[in-house]
Formats: structure tokens, C-alpha cells, sequence
């Protein structure tokens, strides 16, 4: 993780990142990393509801929020259709992301897991891979899949597709600020039972840090990496 500079985080919705990753990016911002995060939708747009701009407006902050409790220092908003991504043809997304990735120049990028239930994290995940093909003058070296709770491990359907990492952060002493950032975001977390509560996050941190040994870890597909 010491090759991990120029981080960029491309999450389907604010909220993902944390529960994805936020451990390991303030791990990173610790270590001098530069974060940025790319939301390619707002997460409330589906949702019916009479006073939907403010939900939005309400979510962006709560991102801007929980980005400086983690160390994410620059972020940008994009507007694809919420839980509908995949109404949107694909290239519009793959080049959203590539214009992104021309900007910044990240050398890794952590992202979604592509069998998660959830329609926008397939195609998020899909769209990533594409927009960091290895070509010439490619930054990206470095590609990791993170898991999302109540998707990730939900989507019964895709046989022998289920999130199996093979890369695994110690989070022991970055938990706290992790669980601090979710609680920016309240109106996604949920009580327990629900795996996507704040007891759910501490258990499956616990669970990922006990298969390697760990008290606290998040865990990773890792897609691609270059060593120079």
C-alpha cells in the first residue's frame, strides 16, 4: 500500500465510500496519500419524495462531511440516474470517469465489486475497469474492489460470484474515524439487525480482520496491479 499516492475512490453513490473503504483511505491520508472521490449519482433521486432537492443537497453536505473526517480532499458530484444507471448508455459513464481520471491522474482507484445487487455498483464497477484499460500513458496502476453491505452479500443470483478478497487492510487504529464518518450519513444507516448499521460495519470488520489474523480489516478484490 506504500506504491498508493494519488488515490482516486469512484463510488456509485455518498455513503459507499466509507462503507467500502474509509478505514483504509484514512490509513492513507495518514501516509500523505492525495483522496479524491467521484460520485457518479446522488443516491436520492429514485426515492419518491416531495422535497427531493433537498434530500440531495442534504447528501452532497453530508458527504463534504464525512470526506474531511476521512482526509478526502477533493470531490466531485456527477448525474446519472440513481439506482437507474442502467438506463444511461455506458460509454456516457465510461467517459465521465476517463475525463476524471485525465484530470487527477490517480495512480489507484478503489471501486465497486461488479456482482453487488445493486444495478448502479455492476455498471460503476464495469465502466471503471474499461475507463483504466492498460494503454499507453495509463496512471492507473493500481485497481481494488471493495464490498458494500446489504449488497455485496445479498446478490443470491450470481453463482460462484461471490466477493472473495484477496487483499486485506488493517483498520484496527482508523475504525473509529470510519464509523465516525457513516454517522454523517444518517438517514443510510439502519438498525441492527440490518447489516448496514453500525454494529453490522464493527462485525464485518472483525470478521475480514480474523480470517488475516487482525482485530479490524477491510477487505479487497485486488483487480490489477502494476509494479515499476
Amino acid at each position: 500500500m506504500s506504491k498508493f499516492k494519488n488515490i482516486l475512490v469512484v463510488a456509485s453513490h455518498p455513503d459507499d465510500e466509507i462503507l467500502g473503504c474509509g478505514g483504509t483511505l484514512y490509513n492513507l491520508k495518514k501516509r500523505g496519500a492525495k483522496i479524491s472521490a467521484l460520485f457518479l449519482s446522488d443516491g436520492e433521486s429514485s426515492r419518491k419524495h416531495p422535497n427531493i432537492n433537498k434530500l440531495i443537497d442534504n447528501r452532497k453536505r453530508q458527504a463534504i462531511k464525512a470526506a474531511k473526517i476521512i482526509g478526502i480532499k477533493k470531490i466531485t458530484f456527477g448525474n446519472f440516474p440513481d439506482n437507474s444507471m442502467d438506463s444511461v448508455p455506458i460509454l456516457k459513464i465510461i467517459q465521465f470517469i476517463e475525463k476524471e481520471i485525465k484530470t487527477i491522474k490517480p495512480d489507484t482507484i478503489f471501486t465497486h465489486f461488479d456482482h453487488d445487487l445493486n444495478v448502479d455498483h455492476q455498471i460503476t464497477s464495469k465502466a471503471v475497469i474499461t475507463a483504466c484499460r492498460p494503454i499507453k500513458n495509463q496512471t492507473v496502476k493500481s485497481i481494488l474492489f471493495f464490498e458494500i453491505l446489504s449488497s455485496s452479500e445479498w446478490n443470491i443470483s450470481a453463482k460462484n460470484k461471490n466477493f472473495k478478497p484477496n487483499y486485506f487492510v488493517d483498520i484496527k487504529k482508523s475504525i473509529k474515524f470510519k464509523l465516525k464518518a457513516l454517522k454523517c450519513y444518517k438517514r443510510e444507516m439502519r438498525k441492527w439487525p440490518h447489516p448496514r448499521s453500525i454494529e453490522g460495519v464493527k462485525l464485518l470488520s472483525k470478521t475480514r480482520g480474523s480470517t488475516v489474523g487482525l482485530s479490524n480489516a477491510e477487505a479487497f478484490i485486488l483487480g490489477r496491479h502494476v509494479e515499476k
